[in-house]
């Protein structure tokens, strides 16, 4: 089969999601598997039970496997949660030979050196994220990847999370005879799949509404400016109506999925939806003015978090393409209404359909798989970067060689010669050239030796004469 084959899971509150994609000639994904199985080991997007969220990943992957005939081996998989935390680092390198251009080994530095940030107790480094670059007096730099220059400084976006958190995700997916291929923020993953590059860089805020958790990921100029997690997620709305409506939750989720909306009309003033009975239970009638009130005070709740942290995060300005929702709870009616005379911003409900060709499988640019599709986009992006990372080194190897076999190379004249020959003209190259002062000063010493030689020789004749005498 041609084309990268890029596998994912993802670990959600309300589902497990496995997909296995294909990269096909124009750079799109073609989705060959997606399996799907209910969460019941998660809450809030945190891995609170582990063999039961091990059940479920088997599950999801044994589904995927069978659509697509391939077997999964090595997995992105995403991170959310309370724990999650973000932070700004400005970095720094002064680099030896500023004459040489900046390459990715000097990008890679600056990451290692912002590894090396202390940080609380039980957290740990999830992903760094370069923000832009300054090079010597050039600010604002997108890539200096090229350039030339002394110093390099860098402002990172560094995602931080629990130890144990994400020991738990690797226990789950090496529980399931799996490898962590690599752990990525979820609306990291999100945006990828739901936003268009030029969306990126005009400015806009992704705010993906999942079971347990509503994350947000604001971008400008291409580049991530501000990460957060909201604690209140689709299963929060499904918990209100549960309490509400004094329901089951089961019935209280397909009440919400049927029936379920942000925003009250007038066409809904006499609506009654009527619950049948469930275990001799007598049946239930509510009314949509109430449904609709449950579901609309806890997603203006959801909202006011998504304000206070698009005005926290000092962009709010910068968003000329405003705010676009994507996940399970995208799909309640009205919230794009609501949306926007909540925040004033201009409203978009995003599905993951940009970057995929048709697949067999239905429903698969459905916003609940943003995440499990964006998993795969930057796994992809990931595995082109690690082969564009060999080629260079491969090159820098071959670059090695071809100076070494110049060096040799020199030993030659303009005409070919003979194997004799050859050895004889290394030869005289190895030889040291003779010094003229060490020749000069030779000829000197046997000079005066001789003199010295001539002056004994008359002396000595000089005695004898006079002895004979």
């Amino acid at each position: 089969m041609e084309g990268k084959i890029i596998q994912a899971v993802d670990i959600g509150t309300t589902k497990v999601a496995a997909i296995v994609a294909r990269q096909t000639p124009n750079n799109k994904l073609e989705i060959l598997g997606l399996g799907k199985s209910p969460s019941f080991g998660v809450i809030k997007a945190d891995v609170i039970n582990v063999s039961r969220t091990i059940d479920a990943i088997k599950s999801a992957v044994a589904e995927a496997e069978k659509q697509s005939g391939i077997t999964f081996n090595e997995v992105y998989v995403g991170i959310a949660g309370n724990h999650i935390n973000s932070t700004q680092h400005r970095a720094s390198l002064m680099r030896e030979d500023y004459n040489t251009l900046i390459s990715q080994v000097d990008i890679d530095k600056l990451i290692e050196d912002t590894y090396r940030l202390p940080l609380p107790p039980g957290d740990e480094i999830i992903e760094i994220l370069p923000q832009d670059y300054k090079v010597d007096n050039i600010p604002s730099l997108h890539d200096p990847k090229g350039m030339v220059g002394s110093k390099i400084e860098v402002n990172m976006h560094v995602i931080t999370g629990s130890t144990t958190s994400v020991n738990n995700i690797k226990r789950c997916i090496e529980g399931a005879n799996l490898k962590v291929k690599g752990i990525i923020m979820q609306p990291i993953a999100s945006a990828a799949a739901v936003l268009s590059k030029e969306e990126k860089e005009s400015g806009v805020a992704l705010v993906d509404i999942g079971g347990g958790t509503t994350d947000i990921a604001i971008f400008v100029n291409e580049t991530i400016g501000h990460t957060a997690v909201i604690p209140f997620g689709g299963e929060s709305i499904t918990h209100d109506i549960q309490s509400g409506c004094r329901i089951l939750k089961p019935t209280a989720e397909g009440i919400k999925v049927q029936h379920g909306s942000t925003f009250f009309t007038e066409e809904q003033e006499n609506l009654i939806i009527s619950i049948p009975g469930v275990n001799d239970r007598s049946p239930k009638e509510i009314s949509m003015k109430m449904l609709v009130g449950i579901i609309q005070a806890r997603m203006e709740e959801i909202l006011d978090y998504v304000n206070h942290h698009i005005n926290s995060s000092g962009l709010i300005d910068q968003l000329n393409c405003g705010i676009v929702f994507t996940g399970g709870g995208s799909q309640l009616k009205y919230l794009r209404q609501l949306a926007e005379y909540h925040t004033g911003l201009d409203i978009k409900i995003g599905l993951p359909n940009q970057h995929l060709v048709k697949s067999k499988i239905p429903d698969v640019d459905n916003p609940i798989y943003s995440t499990a599709i964006g998993l795969i986009i930057k796994g992809l992006e990931n595995s082109n970067f690690e082969h564009l990372e060999v080629q260079n080194v491969e090159k820098s190897v071959e670059k090695s060689k071809n100076v070494d076999k110049k060096e040799d190379s020199k030993i030659d004249d303009s005409l070919p010669l003979k194997k004799e020959d050859e050895k004889e003209k290394i030869k005289e190259k190895k030889e040291p050239k003779p010094n003229i002062f060490k020749t000069l000063m030779k000829k000197t010493e046997t000079k005066v030796g001789q003199w010295m030689k001539d002056d004994l020789l008359s002396d000595f004749n000089d005695i004898n004469n006079t002895n004979n005498k």
